[in-house]
């Protein structure tokens, strides 16, 4: 079933971003393993909130 939506209803609510999972890794620095699983668990494309709650990434200690 379809419905018409205004444009006052998209800017009040606000889109969700999708990202390519490939980009987010290149972004946030993850490695090759992490975005494969991140493909595996998501697909190729998934929204930032996804992303950033099931992405993990190792402990940079100087």
């Amino acid at each position: 079933m379809t419905s018409h939506l205004s444009t006052a209803d998209i800017e009040e609510k606000g889109l969700r971003k999708v990202w390519s999972v490939a980009d987010f890794s290149r972004r946030y620095r993850l490695d090759t393993e992490e975005e494969a699983r991140l493909l595996k668990l998501l697909g190729p494309f998934a929204t930032q909130q996804e992303l950033l709650m099931n992405a993990s990434r190792a402990p940079r200690f100087r």
